[in-house]
């Protein structure tokens, strides 16, 4: 897969088209302007082949790729040979395109068929995975950058990232091993870590971590200049793997979370960045020839990947697939300097949802306001509504919540006020309390659950319902 862009390309990537009007998902439709499928193929992961998912777009890469002012005007066909739906994380369309199927707005795409969609879409880094079952564990997952007319006025080289967690096994055993694990005498497959007192981390033990589809085996190769500058678009596209990014001292500033601008922030030292969350970094690379890695390595653990970042003339020497000690557990450190460029207006909030989250890896049982999805409350709000959530996480596990069809600012963590980040997804720590506000302004029913795909699918999921 290319994932590096310059600003040539990105003009090329598709002119602004026409508005074809609201048109949900159905399997007859005029033709948008551009396609996206939904495929089976074939890799090779540590020396195995495994047959796994794929999102492609019409210019042969993962995902897609939008102009300035181009509308999301898109047709995807799925050919995949098993039902699915795609889900466009980051994105605030209406309601019945959001690509997801427990609300009742859309249906799934079968295998043969399409769907289309068209929207304005929201700028910035984001990406599409199935919200199908399992399948994004089978890396159904792809970029979504919405580019601006400042991204090609700044003319750096682009770079996307995305990370996966990887396994050769059935992710339907997984969830069937760590649900049964709570049973007596149950064996789960947990790979479970605590840190003496401390959080609890991993639930499951993957095969590899991949870096754009590769590991640090065979790492991608990315050409850049000699003093160049880089913008690097990285999303954790894991399903159950939070990371550690370290840029190698090259010197880094944070330009974005979640596709929302922030206060640029010089960083010097690893960042957090839980499953479904992205970082937008600006590198600026030395003047010299050079060979620079960009790392992620998995929280609680030696596990790494990443890429290589290379002028044409530098040595590039191998790198071991683990680190030197492991990783701590990602939390809140770095969300507590974050400032969003384009914070929520001052204004009261009109209501307040607590939101406890709770469970255990022993039982597997994860919960929201103590229901899971089967019989789950909703999070009840009107149109025009400045809404707050307060999710205390009730458990000694972080879990990385994500409301679809909204950005929200992060107001607290615990009980410290501050003007933070622009999201869709927040981690929160074990035991911790985190206050996000939004505003209410996209009506219909809008999941919220956690992005650790196995808690998600044991019932940490609930909705938020306009009335």
């Amino acid at each position: 897969m290319t994932i590096s862009f310059s600003r040539r390309q990105i003009l090329s990537a598709g002119a602004a088209t026409g508005a074809l009007g609201f048109l949900p998902p159905a399997t007859s439709f005029a033709a948008p302007a551009r396609h996206l499928r939904a495929v089976k193929r074939a890799i090779e992961v540590n020396g195995k082949a495994a047959s796994m998912y794929a999102i492609e777009g019409d210019d042969g890469l993962d995902g897609a790729r939008l102009a300035p002012g181009e509308r999301f005007a898109f047709s995807l066909q799925n050919s995949c040979g098993t039902p699915t739906i795609i889900h466009w994380h980051g994105q605030t369309p209406p309601v019945a395109q959001d690509g997801v199927t427990a609300t009742g707005y859309e249906q799934p795409i079968a295998s043969g068929a399409a769907a289309a969609y068209d929207y304005a879409p929201r700028p910035g880094t984001h990406w599409m995975h199935s919200h199908f079952g399992l399948q994004e564990q089978q890396l159904m997952a792809a970029p979504l950058i919405v580019h601006t007319a400042e991204d090609l006025r700044a003319d750096t080289q682009e770079v996307t990232l995305l990370l996966h967690d990887f396994t050769f096994k059935d992710p339907a055993e997984i969830l069937s091993s760590l649900t049964t694990a709570s049973a007596p005498g149950g064996m789960g497959m947990m790979g479970g870590m605590s840190m003496g007192n401390g959080p609890d981390l991993n639930d499951v033990d993957f095969d590899a971590y991949l870096a754009n589809g590769r590991t640090l085996d065979d790492p991608q190769i990315v050409q850049v200049e000699r003093g160049g500058q880089m913008r690097l678009r990285l999303i954790n596209g894991a399903t159950a793997t939070a990371f550690w990014i370290d840029t190698g001292g090259v010197p880094t500033k944070l330009l974005a979370v979640d596709g929302d601008a922030v206060q640029p922030l010089d960083i010097s030292a690893p960042m957090p960045v839980a499953q479904g969350q992205r970082l937008d970094l600006l590198l600026a690379l030395p003047a010299g020839e050079g060979a620079y890695p960009v790392l992620a390595q998995r929280e609680g653990d030696v596990a790494r990947t990443g890429l290589i970042l290379a002028t044409p003339a530098a040595k590039i020497l191998k790198l071991s697939l683990q680190a030197d000690r492991p990783a701590g557990a990602c939390g809140v450190s770095l969300e507590a300097y974050l400032q969003a460029q384009a914070p929520l207006g001052n204004r009261p909030i009109d209501r307040v949802h607590r939101v406890v989250l709770a469970g255990s890896m022993a039982a597997y049982d994860w919960t929201i306001n103590g229901k899971t999805w089967k019989n789950h409350d909703p999070l009840l709000v009107k149109q025009g509504e400045r809404v707050a959530l307060d999710i205390f996480n009730h458990s000694m596990m972080a879990h990385p919540m994500h409301l679809h069809g909204h950005h929200f600012q992060v107001l607290a963590i615990n009980g410290h006020p501050l003007s933070g980040a622009m999201r869709d997804t927040v981690l929160v720590p074990p035991m911790a309390l985190m206050r996000i506000a939004f505003d209410a302004n996209n009506p219909g029913r809008w999941l919220f659950h956690c992005h650790n795909l196995y808690h998600m699918a044991a019932g940490m999921m609930t909705e938020l319902r306009y009335v």
